[in-house]
């Protein structure tokens, strides 16, 4: 019988879900006359149930890395393990849950039927989603979206957007979360919001999260660890293990401890950027 584990305080069982990267490498235009390596090595385990952030300069291969997470593109060399499947299977199977920086919804449908269609085109296929224990009608509750189910994207917020779009990724019931820059289109005071939104809504479900930002600040809030990846060809050049409790909340992100590690993050930034 496969492992299993409590999503967050819903007491439902899931898969145990860690991610397990293992001398992965992505090189553009192999066998051309100008290859060029995005990912160099990258070794990395993630915890089943964490959140880890990747940072580092704009190229150094973090959306890279995503992409090939989820099936988007294949490595080079190496591999990845989730939960002892591949990222083709979990694909195909529709576990594995992406946010993007636009929330990339069907203007043609309401809030609440696109929350319900990837879910939806899944089922279709046969897979087993259909069993799945999160209810749409309690994601929207969840996202914060009650009273806008019958709303289409053009008459929501951009941050009303992407709590729409976290649902439909939460809806599949996937086996990982993986999040690209999906707070960078937002203004300050609403990226802020929506931090401390995901920070609610992962800690209710437990999802295993790999999250790409480009702010420090971000990234030590929401993680249990923050990767900070090198120049390209990026690999890993240092992993921060964030020691802030949780919960967390306002009075974490105005604690000496919280701007201690920001500022030791962006200390080693400046040093592969230099």
């Amino acid at each position: 019988m496969a492992e299993m584990a409590l999503a967050g305080d819903t007491g439902v069982a899931r898969p145990v879900s860690s991610i397990d990267i293992a001398g992965v490498e992505v090189t553009y235009g192999v066998g051309t006359a100008e290859p060029v390596t995005a990912l160099a090595r990258v070794d990395l385990d993630i915890a089943d149930g964490a959140f880890v952030s990747l940072v580092g300069p704009s190229g150094c291969g973090k959306s890279t890395l995503l992409k090939v997470v989820a099936d988007l593109m294949a490595p080079t060399r190496g591999q990845i393990s989730i939960g002892g499947q591949t990222p083709a299977d979990l694909r195909r199977s529709g576990r594995i849950g992406l946010v993007f920086q636009q929330a990339n919804l069907m203007p043609w449908l309401t809030i609440e039927n696109n929350a319900r269609l990837l879910r939806d085109l899944v089922e279709k296929r046969g897979a087993n989603v259909g069993k799945s224990d999160i209810r749409v009608e309690e994601l929207i509750e969840v996202v914060g979206l009650k009273g806008f189910e019958t709303k289409y994207p053009h008459q929501l917020s951009g941050g009303m957007q992407q709590r729409a779009a976290l649902a439909r990724a939460l809806a599949l019931d996937p086996a990982i979360l993986l999040m690209d820059e999906p707070f960078a289109a937002l203004d300050e005071i609403t990226r802020d919001r929506m931090a401390f939104e995901l920070m609610r809504i992962w800690t209710r479900y437990r999802k295993t999260v790999l999250f790409v930002t480009h702010s420090l600040a971000e990234a030590v809030f929401l993680s249990d660890k923050v990767v900070l990846m090198s120049a390209r060809p990026g690999r890993i050049h240092r992993i921060f293990d964030i020691d802030l409790p949780r919960p967390r909340d306002h009075e974490t992100r105005l604690s000496d401890r919280f701007h201690h590690i920001v500022s030791e993050v962006n200390r080693e930034l400046y040093k592969v950027m230099s």
